[in-house]
């Protein structure tokens, strides 16, 4: 099969890469600096898009069996320290998520030949801070910042459903792999001797291995009765205090200095609620 990924240049786009040629299937890999992606295996591409347009790659779709949507500027930032949410960072945010769903229903709508299946990406930040609450996928959305972002980026390919493909919306929790993403970053207090909880270290994390994100996304490709919202996280959700403990002894390392929830609100601003609340 032959599957589109935008924002493929990332973490998960990399890892279905690899995945799908893995399995003898064909991965091309929509970029706005496709000369940047390099390392691909045989059988996968990147080509260049404007992240908001179906001009110059929307031909590709035609016959394609999914498309797999993951682009979006990043949450935290690019660095170890996550990034504040300015104005201006969560216009960027939020408009590089519609803009790419917008671009996507316009290739789909023309296509004569329609993909299958579309998987769009989304994230447990739909739901807002819960605490302890169990959340499943029929629970309604939150009102906070990234429940905004969720509600824009998920409704952003909706449209796609009229023109008969059918749609399955990722809702991923914090996923871990020591290639990238979140997980470096947590482990970098840790590696300094100066890990512990985070705030009061109650809040929960659900959290997904990254072999299980992309076994879950091919699954769903794979799987003609799945549509709708999924929430991709493990069955065991734990505390960040438990987190911390579990990720200490596994590095060898103690995890007893917390952090306050007061420093890291000044540190970091708005974004520092991801962790201090939980999602």
């Amino acid at each position: 099969m032959s599957v589109i990924i935008t924002g493929g240049s990332g973490l998960i786009g990399r890892a279905i890469t690899n995945s799908l040629v893995k399995d003898g299937h064909q991965a091309i890999i929509l970029s706005r600096s496709p000369e940047r992606v390099v390392g691909l295996p045989s059988g996968a591409k990147a080509v260049g898009w404007d992240g908001k347009s179906a001009d110059g790659w929307g031909e590709l779709i035609e016959g394609a069996t999914a498309v797999v949507n993951l682009a979006g500027e990043s949450i935290a930032g690019t660095g170890f320290i996550p990034s504040r949410w300015t104005k201006d960072r969560k216009r960027r945010i939020i408009e590089s998520r519609i803009n790419a769903g917008n671009a996507i229903v316009s290739a789909l709508k023309e296509a004569e030949t329609k993909p299958q299946v579309l998987i769009q990406s989304s994230a447990i930040g739909y739901y807002g801070p819960q605490d302890d609450k169990l959340i499943e996928e029929d629970n309604p959305a939150g009102d906070d910042f990234l429940a905004s972002v969720c509600v824009a980026w998920e409704g952003s390919t909706v449209e796609v459903e009229d023109y008969g493909v059918r749609r399955a919306v990722i809702r991923t929790g914090l996923m871990l792999s020591a290639d990238g993403g979140i997980f470096p970053s947590l482990q970098l207090p840790y590696k300094l001797f100066v890990g512990g909880p985070m705030g009061s270290g109650k809040q929960y994390y659900s959290w997904i291995h990254v072999a299980d994100e992309i076994a879950a996304i091919l699954f769903l490709i794979d799987n003609q009765e799945a549509h709708g919202a999924f929430n991709l996280v493990a069955p065991n959700p734990v505390s960040n205090r438990e987190f911390g403990r579990m990720l200490g002894k596994a590095m060898g390392r103690p995890s007893l200095i917390p952090v306050p929830g007061f420093a890291l609100r000044f540190a970091i601003g708005e974004v520092s609620m991801t962790a201090l609340k939980g999602q």
